[in-house]
Parts: C-alpha cells; sequence; structure tokens
C-alpha cells in the first residue's frame, strides 16, 4: 500500500517547476470552462480574445503564486521565472502546433507575464509556512 501512496504523492521540489505545473493545470481547467461556454453558446468564438488572456493571466498568478509560496524567499524571482518559462512554452506550443511564425507581437506578451508571475510570487512568499 505504502507503494501506491508513494506513486500518487509525486512532488515537485523546484519552485520554478511546480509553478509552471500548477500554472498548465489552471489553464487546462480554464481552457475547459472556456469550450463548455463555446459550446453551449454562452460565448462566441470571434469574442475569445480577452477571456483567454483572463485564463492565461489567472493561471500565471497562481503559478506564480505557487512558485513563491514553494521557495519561501525571492517570491518575485521565482514568480517571474515560472512567466517567463510559462510564456516561452506558450509560445512554442503555438509556433509548433498552430504554424504562426514568431513574431514581435509574440514577445510583447513575454513583459505581462513576466509582471504577472512576479506578483503572483510576492504573495506567495507570505503564505510560506515559517519554521
Amino acid at each position: 500500500m505504502d507503494f501506491f501512496r508513494s506513486l500518487a504523492s509525486i512532488r515537485l521540489s523546484h519552485p520554478t517547476l511546480s509553478g509552471i505545473w500548477y500554472a498548465f493545470l489552471w489553464m487546462m481547467i480554464g481552457a475547459l470552462i472556456l469550450s463548455l461556454l463555446l459550446q453551449s453558446g454562452a460565448l462566441e468564438e470571434h469574442s475569445l480574445t480577452w477571456p483567454i488572456y483572463t485564463v492565461h493571466a489567472a493561471a500565471l498568478l497562481c503559478g506564480g503564486l505557487t512558485s513563491g509560496k514553494r521557495a519561501g524567499q525571492k517570491g518575485w524571482y521565482q514568480g517571474s521565472l515560472t512567466g517567463l518559462f510559462y510564456a516561452i512554452l506558450i509560445l512554442g506550443i503555438s509556433f509548433l502546433a498552430l504554424d504562426n511564425s514568431p513574431r514581435l507581437s509574440g514577445f510583447t506578451l513575454l513583459l505581462p507575464a513576466i509582471l504577472i508571475g512576479a506578483v503572483g510570487g510576492m504573495f506567495g512568499v507570505n503564505l510560506h509556512k515559517k519554521k
């Protein structure tokens, strides 16, 4: 039984990796909710720009929060690294999956991603339990 518990309790110890993991988890949940709203007819496909940006911002905030909480110190640094790697991964996925060419407009989204992740990391440090 302990073997199965050890398999089920995989914990990422590095703050940036855990932040990216949680950011992608929240992004997938948000994408599922947006897909369900789109399927039900509550949203139109041409009006999805701001909801998609909102889902990514919330995912980055949660990812930065997690990385700052796991780090315990320098939350702005861990959160901004999480935001940077998240944005690079999203740009890479859009380049590979959607066959988009890399443009300057895509790279202008790096700065807001870094800033949102840093804010999440700053709040996350304050959630860290002091020993």
